[in-house]
């Protein structure tokens, strides 16, 4: 199975014969591009078109990372798989408000269904999530009635805004949460959640990549430019699958620490070491694999999200009725 490559250091990628080797002061390494599916670069990092060229050749993507370790930007190499027709059909549900509810509120019900899931994971440390769990639920019934993106996306901010208020149970006291900051990120928690999702935004836009599905033609966040919203939209439903899982872990289980982080003013961010053991352990959930049910056999969490791009496929193109990923363990 491919993995992602992580560069953390400063220094040069280049091309050298048949494969891609990464330079420092300490020396050259060179990269496993055949077991590759995506770079993400965190340091310093120079490359020619040399390079990117041979990224395109062997259809690996490059995320490049800020200096605080959140997203700025992706080479796209040239699709390999491509469907005039799937785009076609793509944009039409786009186009069509009922269609495009129908996905919109399919992932929002799939996703809000995995974070009761979480919850329910905890449930009997406080009285108070169960109470979050019902308000929840109640909310997710009312996405079947909603019928338009805007309606969809305010039951989407209080069921987010509920979920964050069973987060300082669950973590108990090891890490301050009162409330949800993206920028910038105010405390370790919230530095924690705004660097998963950054990474899995990756991991998403890389599945999408080896489908024919278009990243840019979305559903529940509104395709804009300069985005591959499509991720955006997949994302919602494994995050807290994969991310919030993997944050849970590293801090019930003392993996992280409040040295692990670097503040600046009112800026919280993972140093060096903190964005290691969080890739550490959101690598290992990746490849870690569960017994799928309809399948009949062991998968890895990173098909899972695979086989949702082609679910949504199938229903795009009329196949089959699309029907987001619920969590049954």
């Amino acid at each position: 199975m491919k993995r992602n490559y992580y560069i953390m250091n400063s220094g040069r990628l280049k091309r050298k014969d048949n494969t891609l080797y990464f330079e420092t002061e300490q020396g050259s390494k060179a990269i496993p591009v055949n077991d590759v599916e995506s770079v993400l670069i965190y340091g310093e990092v120079d490359m020619n078109t040399k390079a990117l060229n041979f990224l395109s050749q062997n259809n690996i993507m490059a995320h490049i990372f800020n200096y605080y370790g959140y997203y700025s930007g992706t080479f796209y190499p040239r699709e390999k798989y491509n469907s005039g027709y799937l785009i076609i059909q793509q944009a039409k549900h786009n186009i069509d408000n009922e269609k495009r509810c129908y996905i919109a509120r399919e992932i929002l019900y799939s996703a809000s269904y995995n974070i009761v899931k979480n919850i329910k994971h905890y449930e009997d440390k406080d009285i108070k999530l169960k109470e979050i769990i019902e308000k929840i639920e109640k909310l997710r019934q009312n996405l079947l009635t909603a019928f338009d993106i805007p309606t969809i996306m305010g039951i989407e901010g209080n069921i987010r805004q509920l979920y964050y208020e069973s987060i300082p149970i669950i973590i108990g006291e090891r890490f301050e949460f009162k409330e949800r900051v993206k920028r910038p990120p105010n405390n370790p928690m919230n530095a924690l959640i705004s660097f998963g999702n950054s990474v899995m935004y990756t991991t998403v836009l890389g599945e999408i990549y080896n489908t024919q599905l278009n990243p840019t033609i979305s559903y529940l966040h509104q395709p804009g430019e300069r985005r591959f919203s499509l991720a955006l939209d997949v994302a919602e439903i494994f995050k807290p699958i994969i991310v919030d899982r993997v944050i849970f872990k590293i801090i019930n289980e003392g993996i992280i620490k409040e040295s692990d982080f670097l503040k600046e003013l009112e800026y919280c961010y993972l140093n060096d070491e903190g964005r290691k053991k969080f890739l550490r352990e959101y690598e290992n959930k990746l490849s870690s694999t569960i017994h799928h049910k309809k399948l009949d056999r062991e998968v890895s969490y990173r098909t899972l999200i695979r086989l949702e791009l082609y679910k949504l496929i199938k229903h795009l193109i009329e196949e089959d009725k699309y029907e987001g990923f619920k969590m049954w363990w």
